[in-house]
């Protein structure tokens, strides 16, 4: 995965993100036990703290549901707001380097814009 999202409402294996080095993965933690199942060498984990990122997470998974019919999404979505903590967020610690590398110098060409357009 390169840049994509993905969101796991079910369990994971052990070794979890082991090579993720890019993207971002929404794993669904009811029971509290992904950290110990992820590897941790190359991903930060965190929660869904921004109203627009959870949004996207919201959209996601009504899609899910809309496609499958399941169970778990509906739940999840008829109790947002006590499930949203339950999400840990898999960020690769590369892909975060990489985005603020294209944020800086996006800044950097828009100021070039500026002065010479």
């Amino acid at each position: 995965m390169t840049g994509g999202r993905v969101v796991v409402l079910g369990s994971t294996g052990v070794n979890f993100a082991a090579g993720m080095s890019g993207g971002i993965a929404y794993v669904y933690d009811r029971e509290r036990v992904f950290d110990g199942r992820c590897n941790l060498d190359m991903v930060d984990l965190e929660g869904v703290g921004d109203p627009k990122e959870a949004l996207e997470l919201r959209k996601l998974i009504e899609a899910h549901l809309r496609y499958t019919s399941s169970q778990l999404a509906r739940r999840i979505l008829e109790d947002w707001e006590g499930s949203l903590p339950f999400f840990v967020k898999v960020f690769p610690m590369e892909y975060r380097r990489a985005l603020g590398r294209m944020t800086r110098e996006d800044l950097a060409t828009e100021r070039q814009e500026v002065v010479h357009g």
